[in-house]
């Protein structure tokens, strides 16, 4: 899938994979596409909510060699 920036997240925990997420997304324009990669096993849970409650949309997540990926549409 096509992202328009990419925010490596691995190795960090809660909730800077969050915040992380909340800044790469504060640069991108409506309609564009981060691409997340993160370690933090409580990510899925997280960014799910947050991409819900931002008015986001959670294209797509997948695990990959214990890294999570995830694409989010700004919303």
């Amino acid at each position: 899938m096509e992202a328009n920036k990419v925010l490596d997240a691995k190795g960090i925990a809660c909730p800077m994979p969050i915040v992380r997420t909340k800044k790469a997304m504060d640069e991108l324009e409506s309609g564009q596409v981060l691409e997340v990669h993160a370690t933090d096993k409580g990510s899925k849970n997280d960014l799910t909510a947050w991409a819900k409650s931002g008015g986001h949309e959670l294209l797509k997540d997948e695990e990959e060699n214990g890294v999570l990926k995830f694409w989010i549409k700004k919303g």
